[in-house]
């Protein structure tokens, strides 16, 4: 399971956007510029992020903001508009291999495995608004650390 770059630069515009307070605007070539995503790429994720609701746009040099606050904005909808969960209950279905259906299809750990894993992402990604990404590193280390067991691993590096 990888994230995509869909996923990583969506939420990098995502923040930028937010970093520019609720009234703040900016322009495709400013995000690509401050980001470091071709302006091509950057038009593709707004125009993604804007059909699922969490920015607006205004033709001309209006540019791209915000739809609702970064407070209002959870990064499992975003995640969702952007690449979709890890595991998909149709999941076994797609994944049958030559067969027809899953030869573990009855008795699978696999499948409990990846629920629990896709539970566990769920969340915490729905419990993640855009407000609290706009932290600097050492806040969100911090802040992280209240989700207990999912952050044992976590390090300033």
């Amino acid at each position: 399971m990888k994230l995509t770059s869909h996923e990583e630069y969506g939420l990098r515009c995502l923040i930028r956007l937010g970093q520019e307070g609720p009234s703040g605007r900016m322009t495709i070539p400013a995000i690509s510029n401050a980001e470091g995503v071709s302006e091509a790429y950057v038009g593709k994720l707004l125009r993604m992020l804007r059909l699922g609701g969490f920015v607006t746009a205004a033709r001309g040099a209006g540019g791209y903001s915000l739809a609702r606050p970064a407070s209002q904005i959870l990064l499992g909808e975003v995640m969702t508009v952007l690449g979709g969960r890890l595991f998909e209950s149709d999941f076994c279905e797609a994944h049958s291999g030559q067969m027809e259906d899953c030869v573990r299809s009855v008795d699978c750990s696999l499948r409990v495995l990846w629920r629990t894993v896709q539970a566990a992402v769920d969340d915490v990604l729905g419990r993640t608004t855009l407000q609290d990404l706009l932290r600097n590193e050492q806040q969100m280390i911090t802040w992280v650390k209240g989700f207990g067991e999912f952050t044992s691993h976590i390090s300033r590096q």
